[in-house]
């Protein structure tokens, strides 16, 4: 029997998803059907992963992207678990991730005229008047598949779309009815359905913007999600070392810039004051970045020259957005980045051999650079040196740089700590470190479960706070973790409470009242036992670490467990209270 489910199954194989992170419901007889005749039958479908909570699954789809750079699939139960995917659905929407959402609808008959017409009382209490309302805001395309004659066309439709940048995710619907409904078997030629090709810069830009960044005395890159195409990491540090140009990292999501180069002059998240790299620059390129400083508080010089390079370089979906760019070029940042060094290669050449002023200027650009990470690197030493007290996030994470190597996959849900585990831990590989690109808490242990799914041969490790430990629904990750053999090293650092609602109040209300109160209701105090949630749920090693000369030890015992047990591990690092 061939159905609109098995042409869904069919649809996505034959996309290249590799996974359907499911969460089924009384929607999805036709495909739990399908899917036991694929087994049967060996027809190629995506592995089923089933993930007893939606978010999780959603966050797993997207850490599986950002290691393939593909989408994967996720299948949840009507209105209900289209709203449990929850903050996950806004993840996946602000860091452009390729994911197809697909949920069942009630059914539309309830006198048996069709296959799946109602038979449970659920069927009513679940049929709402816009399904796909939820999710609007946050998808890049929705619509409902109301027929499997076309099915295939609208699923490949759909990929297409998530895969073209910008990249997002996308939903689709369609009633228990139209996927039990038997239709002919399609043939869709798959070649015809690929995401759009790169776009590049114009010549008349290339040459502007070339032209600047020879002409500039302090230029400066700031970049925050560059990485996600691992292609343009080295066209940045070919583009650096060639003209001696500094490259600043705001809220970095990915690794951008390896930070061992000269050239890396920092990072910096909600830090209330001004970067001074940033603020006597005097030409700025921006590449890939929502948030490349807060005007308020941290903002270029008002005479520097601002450029823009980006997929999405309007923001078309942010309600408010702007920075006072000369010119904002739509490029993707790989596809520009090699045609400025092209015509750097073409012009600078020549030019250094004749002995213009190019050349002493981008010799003092380097000079400059090279004291100031010198700099740098020696603050970062002094604060990751063993405290004499208590712990500091500073010397666990510098700790936990020895075990990290180029296998290594690490994913940033530090909150309050995310400056300091960019800083201690590179350089990194491009395409191995990440954190979320949004603000929804909670997304580490899933995408910690996509990420080992896509590359089972790295060592993956979640750096999170209690607090977005607690928010990542650990009893089920790591079930999961167990389940699918997917093992990974968690990092809590645990300072008893939600640091950055505190952070966020002081910076407003530096000395009012709630300044001086000793409860402002942010704190887990005493805290749950974080490491032992992971071990009754998915015989992870579990340990707490309150002391500095308890790291090593721990962090050697939790290595072996991934690496030799084939099993999760979790440290909870006590910190001091917030």
């Amino acid at each position: 029997m061939y159905t609109t489910a098995t042409a869904f199954l069919e649809a996505l194989a034959e996309a290249g998803v590799s996974f359907l992170f499911a969460n089924f419901g009384s929607d999805h007889p036709a495909l739990l059907e399908a899917l036991a005749e694929a087994g049967a039958s060996g027809r190629p479908v995506p592995a089923v992963i089933t993930c007893p909570n939606e978010m999780v699954a959603l966050s797993a789809a997207h850490g599986a992207s950002l290691l393939t750079g593909r989408a994967e699939a996720v299948l949840v139960h009507v209105d209900c678990g289209t709203q449990a995917l929850a903050g996950a659905v806004h993840n996946a929407s602000r860091a452009r991730a390729p994911v197809l959402i697909f949920a069942g609808l009630s059914p539309a008959t309830q006198e048996g005229e069709l296959r799946g017409s109602r038979n449970e009382f659920i069927h009513w209490l679940q049929d709402v008047p816009d399904q796909r309302g939820i999710l609007r805001n946050y998808v890049k395309y929705e619509n409902e598949i109301r027929s499997g004659r076309n099915a295939k066309q609208i699923i490949h439709r759909a990929i297409q779309i998530a895969e073209s940048d910008p990249k997002g995710p996308v939903y689709l619907t369609a009633a228990r009815e139209v996927l039990e409904e038997e239709v002919p078997r399609a043939t869709l030629d798959t070649s015809l359905w690929q995401p759009l090709a790169p776009a590049a810069l114009a010549e008349a830009d290339l040459e502007t913007l070339v032209g600047d960044l020879l002409a500039a005395e302090r230029p400066l890159v700031v970049t925050s999600y560059l990485g996600r195409n691992t292609a343009a990491v080295p066209a940045l540090v070919a583009l650096s070392h060639w003209l001696g140009i500094g490259v600043l990292e705001s809220v970095p999501s990915t690794m951008n810039f390896p930070t061992d180069d000269p050239a890396w002059q920092g990072v910096y998240w909600n830090e209330q004051r001004q970067n001074p790299v940033l603020a006597e620059a005097d030409l700025v390129l921006v590449i890939d970045s929502d948030v490349p400083w807060i005007p308020r508080v941290n903002h270029p010089a008002a005479e520097a020259r601002i450029y823009h390079i980006d997929i999405d370089p309007l923001k078309e979906r942010f309600p408010l957005w702007h920075i006072p760019a000369r010119r904002v070029f739509r490029a993707d940042a790989a596809t520009a980045l090699a045609q400025i060094n092209e015509r750097l290669n073409q012009r600078l050449n020549q030019r250094l051999a004749e002995r213009r002023p190019e050349a002493e200027r981008i010799a003092a650009r380097h000079a400059r650079l090279d004291r100031r990470h010198a700099e740098h690197a020696a603050l970062r030493a002094e604060r990751a040196r063993r405290p004499a007290g208590e712990m500091t996030p500073d010397h666990a994470i510098a700790a936990l740089k020895s075990y990290i190597d180029s296998d290594t996959i690490i994913l940033n849900e530090a909150i309050s700590s995310y400056t300091l585990v960019n800083e201690h831990l590179g350089p990194l590989a491009p395409g191995s470190s990440f954190s979320s690109g949004a603000g929804s808490l909670g997304w580490h242990g899933g995408a910690a479960i996509g990420a080992r799914l896509a590359r089972p041969e790295k060592i993956v490790i979640a750096i999170a706070g209690d607090g977005s430990y607690l928010f990542s629904v650990p009893s089920t990750v790591h079930w999961m973790a167990r389940q699918y053999k997917t093992p990974f090293l968690t990092l809590v650092l645990n300072n008893r409470g939600w640091k950055s609602p505190k952070l966020s109040l002081l910076a407003v209300h530096p000395e009012g009242h709630a300044s001086r109160a000793n409860e402002l209701g942010v704190t887990f105090d005493p805290p749950p036992d974080y490491a032992a949630i992971a071990a009754a749920a998915g015989g992870a090693f579990a340990v707490s670490v309150r002391h500095p000369e308890e790291m090593e030890a721990a962090l050697a015992s939790a290595f072996h467990a991934v690496r030799e047990e084939n099993r999760a591990a979790v440290i909870d690092v006590w910190l001091p209270h917030l």
